[in-house]
């Protein structure tokens, strides 16, 4: 079978496509992937069929942008810099390459040239979703940045009506649909219907971490976190080694492989680390965002694969990215949520719901409530035998097998 994924946006979005990827490469099949440049050394080893979409100074430039991380401006900031600029691109690789119907589509729901391809030229296509937060449901709906959760249904269902009227169709349904008119194709009218393909929805995450509700799309598929994080290609981390095997386990800070914005993240860490007396490890391909110098008991470094380095760790910090969230479940560690945009106010509550963390808001991250925070976390019983609970579900489940089953089928 040949088969084409095509993934848009960070590390914690591409890299269960790559995941996916390897493993149905592995069961023999052809498999093709649209990437960002920034991940063209990773396709390569895991030896894909790679389509450029963008530079990796252009994958730079838009992590610089700072209303990437602001609740309200962030989804404005993702149409800008990535679906509207992605859009006519992933279209022409489809109508090139693909368009022959022998190909079976996978893309996120911010491919919008996929999806539009897939309707012009009759095409099959799954819409894949690595976290729950953009399936919407009256029922238990996803918490969304400064949406207060627990209203009643009516009320949680006016105003989905009108973020999706007035934020999220405002932005999308113009440059769509200009695009959509030159194709002759009618217009789009609601983003976040018509974003999953009405052939079949798989969703990269067990049902017990996000239970089916009853107005999700359907046909719907479920499968296992897609643990992948090239440790199987990484043998450069001595230095980690080193460090972890020279003291007690450390608390893990790690904002998001692309947040080029986290020096006060990462300033609260170490305050924390140090009223705490504990080590620290901080993750962050940004080194500038680190501060210095450091004390000797917190250690920076650019790149860990979590699969080696949290089985050893004593908590997790992070800002509630589906990737992160599920290594740590796995690893059986409390969490600790700062959540800014985008699903990470969804994947904190989801946390918290399950029992194995809490979050803190942007603003109120400092040093003295991290570590009062962490405290609390790390001393409580009932967090730790739940986090093991969890962690025993990972127990011989192969990540990518259901994933594969159900790519096959379609």
């Amino acid at each position: 079978m040949r088969i084409a994924l095509f993934p848009l946006g960070s590390a914690g979005d591409v890299h269960p496509f790559l995941g996916l990827g390897q493993a149905l490469k592995n069961r023999g099949h052809h498999v093709a992937i649209m990437v960002n440049g920034y991940f063209q050394q990773q396709v390569q080893r895991i030896g894909l069929e790679h389509y450029p979409l963008g530079t990796a100074e252009e994958f730079l430039t838009v992590t610089r942008d700072p209303n990437l991380w602001r609740p309200v401006r962030s989804f404005g900031s993702v149409f800008r810099h990535g679906i509207h600029r992605a859009m006519r691109e992933q279209y022409a690789v489809v109508e090139e390459h693909f368009a022959d119907r022998s190909t079976l589509l996978l893309s996120n729901c911010l491919s919008f040239g996929v999806r539009i391809a897939a309707e012009k030229f009759g095409l099959p296509l799954l819409t894949v979703h690595i976290q729950p937060a953009p399936l919407w449901s009256e029922h238990r709906s996803p918490v969304l940045p400064c949406v207060p959760s627990g209203l009643p249904r009516w009320c949680k269902r006016l105003v989905f009506r009108l973020g999706q009227r007035l934020v999220i169709d405002r932005t999308v349904c113009p440059a769509t649909n200009r695009f959509r008119r030159e194709l002759g194709l009618p217009p789009m009218r609601r983003t976040l219907d018509w974003w999953n393909s009405p052939g079949g929805v798989l969703c990269l995450f067990p049902e017990w971490y996000a239970p089916v509700q009853p107005d999700w799309p359907q046909p719907l598929w479920f499968s296992q976190f897609p643990m992948w994080d090239e440790s199987d290609q990484r043998s450069d981390q001595a230095e980690v080694s080193a460090f972890l095997d020279g003291g007690d386990p450390p608390l893990v800070f790690a904002p998001g492989s692309a947040n080029c914005q986290a020096r006060p993240f990462f300033a609260a860490a170490v305050d924390a680390c140090q009223r705490l007396n504990r080590r620290g490890v901080l993750v962050s391909p940004f080194a500038d965002q680190i501060p210095h110098p450091l004390p000797a008991t917190v250690r920076h470094f650019q790149y860990v694969p979590f699969s080696r380095l949290l089985p050893r760790a004593a908590a997790l910090v992070h800002h509630g990215g589906i990737g992160t969230t599920a290594q740590g479940l796995r690893a059986g560690l409390c969490h600790l949520v700062m959540p800014m945009a985008h699903d990470q106010p969804d994947n904190a509550d989801r946390l918290a719901r399950l029992g194995v963390g809490d979050w803190i808001r942007p603003r109120h991250f400092r040093g003295s409530t991290v570590a009062a925070a962490l405290d609390r976390l790390l001393r409580s019983q009932r967090v730790a035998d739940r986090c093991q609970q969890i962690a025993n579900r990972f127990t011989d489940v192969d990540p990518f097998a259901e994933s594969c089953r159900v790519v096959e089928s379609a």
